[in-house]
């Protein structure tokens, strides 16, 4: 059964009395054990999908349910129950260790004091393990590199115990192996621990070789979704880029010049 659905779902932002549509029509599904990837082309609408589907900014149109409720019909703390949110931005808390800013994840549990039990210890405890950082958990954040920060996020995810996660470009700012190793935790919790994790993310064939399901924004903003295995039997993924000059290559699954000499052969 899928944790989260959107219905005929419309995106997009407003200035002034002018709004702009960026996506629409959108019947979406996020399910338990799953690792979802959202790949699009830069300003596609990706982040604004994201933000509306996490609350943080209105739909246009439509509706999102998760676990069976309107999402705009919850509170901020059950909303935080359900959805856990891992943003884009380099996160300034260099004067928290490792686990006092994992703790924070544990506030819509704490409530208004936000004073931690022992089992919220030991649920910390456990996301810093799940993550790979036990060894740091004393550490402060600032002494981390951009690789362990953005574990440490995902950990403060994790200790907020909610059976959703959607992440907003999780490896922009790492390295070739810090990115692997993050998609591969995220696969791991959404397989392992059952989890519905949905990430944006321009790492195509890291996307390509972990995710189950993919959503796809074409160069005309239609949201393709469906199975990984499935999509790839299609020509979808040319269909994302409007560009003479690049094609998608299934064997390396990614994005390749086209040469000169093939459109000279053409």
């Amino acid at each position: 059964m899928a944790l989260l659905i959107t219905h005929n779902l419309a995106v997009g932002y407003g200035r002034g009395k002018q709004t702009t549509v960026l996506l629409r029509g959108l019947d979406l599904k996020l399910e338990p054990g799953h690792l979802v990837a959202l790949l699009g082309r830069n300003g596609a609408g990706k982040s604004t999908l994201l933000r509306a589907l996490t609350c943080s900014s209105l739909p246009l149109e439509g509706t999102i349910e998760v676990d069976g409720r309107n999402l705009q019909d919850l509170t901020q703390t059950d909303r935080s129950r359900l959805i856990g949110l891992v943003a884009t931005d380099r996160i300034q808390a260099g004067g928290l260790t490792v686990t006092e800013l994992v703790s924070l994840g544990r506030q819509p549990h704490t409530g208004f004091l936000g004073r931690l039990s022992e089992e919220d210890r030991a649920l910390v405890a456990q996301a810093i393990h799940d993550v790979g950082m036990s060894h740091k958990a004393n550490d402060y954040v600032a002494g981390l590199s951009d690789g362990e920060r953005q574990k440490v996020m995902i950990a403060r995810a994790l200790a907020q115990s909610t059976p959703i996660i959607v992440l907003d470009e999780p490896t922009a700012f790492l390295d070739v192996a810090s990115r692997i190793e993050t998609m591969q935790l995220l696969a791991s919790l959404a397989h392992d621990q059952g989890k519905a994790v949905l990430l944006s993310s321009h790492d195509v064939s890291q996307s390509l070789l972990m995710a189950d399901d993919l959503w796809l924004i074409t160069s005309n903003r239609e949201v393709v979704s469906g199975t990984t295995s499935d999509l790839l039997q299609t020509d979808v993924m040319n269909r994302i880029f409007v560009s003479t000059s690049i094609e998608f290559n299934p064997n390396i699954l990614d994005y390749q010049s086209v040469s000169k000499k093939n459109d000279q052969d053409a």
